[in-house]
């Protein structure tokens, strides 16, 4: 059928409505569980089952009654998801999505790390892969972090591989003796102070809130810092009207959608995930249909990599 359209927007609400229709048809047809992380676009959120932070997508994945699950994120994501349902069939919506924050290292190096450290409890940030997790003693979200490390019982920590995030940890629990590896997000890192300054002086009457992945030359103008979910709440529970939001520029979209009456403004231009930004409607209708890439990881990977997640737990 043919559709005379009188403007290009019009048409392509349309394809979009279409795809999306389709997709919620083709996931309750097969018993398909959708997950999407905050930075995904709006179009992927609104067909997802679960929404929110990658740890978090992975543990409502473990107690969904679905046997198959797709990852609109990233390949770490989908890994984590994996290792807490290693029956599920997990799927990534769009193969060679990855995190240069995650792929940093090479389990290797954290090996002649932990060899030039013995003494060190090691930390693991929750972006990080499979291989790396599976030489770490404990792993942590942004938002348990400082909690976890201030628990551990050794007073030597080595934390990987965000230096930013570790850098707030070590602040946060000035009592250890936290020890930073060079890396992190290199999108996040990439905002500077005075790109901070100068959104600040241009939103006065707005509160700024940073993700700690940012450096803390930016995190120590915010008014907090915190999670990307700890940001969504503390924006959607705020009485302030004005917001500058210091991480994934989509999340201040999302968060327009759902506070009209309030203003979002991104703290950089720049904070663009690339990959997260790669995963596209049609990719997860793809998914839904034989694509995308269905994560496996050998099975002795899955319990030493299993190892620190369960100990985050334990202690989170």
């Amino acid at each position: 059928m043919w559709y005379n359209y009188s403007n290009n927007s019009e048409r392509d609400n349309f394809m979009i409505k279409d795809i999306q229709q389709e997709i919620l048809r083709i996931k309750k047809e097969k018993n398909i569980t959708i997950l999407a992380h905050s930075y995904q676009a709006e179009e992927i959120q609104e067909i997802a089952d679960y929404t929110g932070d990658s740890f978090r997508l992975s543990e409502l994945a473990k107690t969904d009654p679905n046997d198959t699950v797709i990852m609109c994120g990233v390949h770490f994501m989908a890994e984590t998801c994996k290792l807490l349902s290693p029956n599920k069939k997990v799927i990534l919506a769009k193969e060679g999505c990855g995190c240069p924050m995650a792929e940093q290292f090479t389990a290797e190096e954290l090996v002649a790390f932990k060899k030039e450290n013995p003494d060190h409890t090691v930390v693991a940030y929750i972006n990080t892969t499979a291989e790396l997790k599976a030489e770490c003693d404990v792993c942590v979200t942004s938002a348990s972090a400082v909690e976890i490390c201030k628990k551990i019982e050794n007073d030597n920590i080595l934390f990987i591989p965000d230096c930013n995030l570790g850098s707030f940890v070590a602040k946060s629990i000035p009592e250890k003796n936290v020890k930073l590896i060079k890396g992190g997000c290199p999108v996040h890192a990439a905002v500077t102070e005075e790109e901070t300054l100068a959104v600040k002086a241009q939103h006065p009457d707005a509160l700024l809130l940073v993700h700690p992945e940012c450096i803390p030359d930016v995190a120590k103008h915010a008014d907090y810092v915190g999670s990307t979910s700890g940001i969504i709440n503390y924006a959607l529970k705020s009485d302030a009207n004005e917001f500058i939001i210091g991480t994934e520029i989509s999340i201040a979209e999302h968060l327009q959608f759902v506070c009209p009456e309030k203003e979002f403004y991104p703290l950089s231009k720049h904070l663009i995930c690339a990959d997260m930004k790669r995963t596209t409607l049609m990719d997860v209708y793809k998914a839904l249909n034989g694509g995308g890439l269905e994560i496996e990881l050998p099975e002795e990977l899955m319990e030493k990599a299993s190892v620190c997640i369960n100990r985050m737990l334990e202690m989170g």
